[in-house]
């Protein structure tokens, strides 16, 4: 854990117990700080109190007397309402921070030669990804690497600060709304699109949310900027002409004259003076698809950046075995692939999935978002939104709340659909059949476009037991494939 010492001898009021929450304050306690914590649920507050964290309640607490509020990124303190811990620290004039703020003034704090390295990535879509990626080369190159903030470990519970570490820090606009101290030696700024709209106001205040990952930065450091979509474009441009910004474009699916660009699958760097190849993406393991392209195109940036040589991340990346639930390759039963998309849990998630690949035995449906609208999607409940790649769908099979309004829409675009209400059911019927075509390349594809808690605990536990399925049957199908017997075994085994 990093200790706060920075915030010795100060009383810092904490709200939100979850992980981030009882981390921070842990921290600050060992740092020093004389510490308030609290949280409006009950249970929170006693996980809390066990593990040592001082809990106070703030409603009742002297804020005249607090320097500081430490506030749960998932706690608003403005849109859409103002949470009454925010309201009361405005009122006593009490600055409101986050973790990832404590932890870039314990940075701030040491010399300039005794700093570890910092890169930190933001955007709308692909940050956990392109975080892991960068801890899995850095990883494998021999480097120290320390990957936390908005995935996996609070930034405080990572290892303290010391020389020749790597902090690789996923970071959304939650956090860095409240973080005024960071300086990443590389920042990416992935892509923008609407998002979390109700918290921030408008476009303009979320982009500005996310700009403040570039906002401490000199020339001596990186700007990676995703350009392929108008907004990154503009901030490129931005940067670009503020003098001496070091700034390097992305692009996962156009030529560039500089920066690092992703044609057709090869991945070209014209960070060095001249265009050099660095990988072929078609072979990387747990890349598919072309939004991880600029993905891996962000990551060589960052590392390249900080010194790692061109063949060292090339080898990292065609190796890098994806995350978990997002486009998770499973593995094969014979021609057929598994992929474990059930983090798409909205239609924006499950279109990139269907732009991936061509075959797809899809297995869909669980429990509409009420924000469903948001998503563009039809007022039915369908998904018409995702017709213009209904031609890479070969066959359906819905499962969940909303099978039958899915099915509406995909037959309504001529795509063959089944209800099969059960995950288990489907996945069978999806091996079957895809066998069955001789087509090639086919894949069994979940990626639901709902939530899971119709059926699941979460959209781990569906993924988690769709990996399970997945791994029975090509077990079976290694068992059974010399007399092709895997088609009876699956209808007998099936509920």
């Amino acid at each position: 854990m990093i200790e706060a010492g920075t915030f010795k001898g100060k009383t810092i009021a904490v709200f939100g117990l979850g992980r981030s929450g009882v981390t921070a304050a842990l921290s600050l306690q060992k740092g020093g700080a004389n510490v308030l914590a609290w949280d409006d649920n009950k249970a929170s507050r006693k996980t809390a109190k066990d593990l040592g964290v001082c809990v106070k309640d703030l409603s009742k607490a002297n804020w005249d007397k607090i320097d500081e509020l430490v506030l749960s990124p998932g706690v608003p303190h403005a849109l859409p309402t103002a949470h009454w811990s925010a309201i009361k620290a405005k009122a006593a004039g009490v600055p409101i921070i986050c973790d990832i703020e404590i932890f870039a003034r314990e940075v701030m704090a040491r010399a300039p030669e005794r700093r570890p390295n910092i890169i930190a990535i933001t955007g709308t879509n692909g940050k956990s990804t392109t975080t892991a990626l960068i801890g899995h080369i850095l990883e494998q190159a021999g480097r120290d690497s320390q990957v936390g903030g908005n995935i996996g470990r609070g930034v405080l519970d990572l290892e303290d600060i010391y020389d020749g570490a790597n902090y690789v820090l996923e970071l959304s606009s939650y956090q860095l709304e409240r973080t005024f101290s960071l300086k990443p030696d590389a920042a990416i700024f992935l892509n923008l699109t609407p998002d979390h709209l109700d918290r921030h106001g408008d476009m303009k205040a979320y982009e500005q949310a996310k700009l403040r990952i570039f906002a401490n930065q000199t020339n001596e450091d990186a700007a990676i900027i995703g350009v392929d979509g108008p907004q990154g474009k503009r901030i490129c441009s931005r940067l670009k002409a503020q003098n001496g910004r070091r700034v390097l474009p992305i692009s996962g699916k156009r030529s560039l004259g500089r920066g690092v660009c992703v044609i057709k699958g090869k991945l070209y760097s014209m960070m060095d003076g001249r265009c050099e190849l660095v990988a072929n993406l078609h072979e990387a393991q747990g890349l598919d698809g072309e939004h991880n392209w600029q993905n891996a195109a962000a990551a060589y940036s960052a590392v390249r950046a900080l010194g790692l040589k061109p063949a060292t991340i090339a080898t990292a990346i065609l190796n890098f075995p994806g995350l978990e639930h997002r486009l998770e390759n499973i593995g094969h039963a014979g021609p057929v692939k598994y992929v474990n998309d059930s983090k798409a849990t909205n239609m924006d998630a499950a279109l990139q999935a269907l732009k991936t690949y061509d075959n797809i035995y899809w297995i869909a449906g669980g429990q509409a978002k009420q924000d469903q609208a948001k998503q563009n999607q039809a007022k039915d409940g369908g998904i018409d939104a995702l017709a213009p790649y209904f031609g890479n769908i070969t066959r359906a099979y819905l499962i969940g709340d909303a099978a039958r309004d899915f099915e509406r829409s995909l037959k309504s675009g001529k795509v063959a659909a089944k209800v099969s209400k059960e995950l288990k059911l489907a996945i069978m019927c999806a091996t079957k059949d895809a066998l069955a075509s001789r087509a090639p390349n086919p894949v069994v594809l979940l990626s639901p476009a709902c939530a899971s808690f119709d059926q699941f605990k979460d959209f781990e536990a569906r993924g988690d037991e769709f990996r399970k399925l997945s791994l029975e049957i090509i077990e079976l199908f290694e068992r059974e494939k010399a007399n092709f017997g895997l088609g009876a075994n699956l209808k007998k085994n099936a509920p």
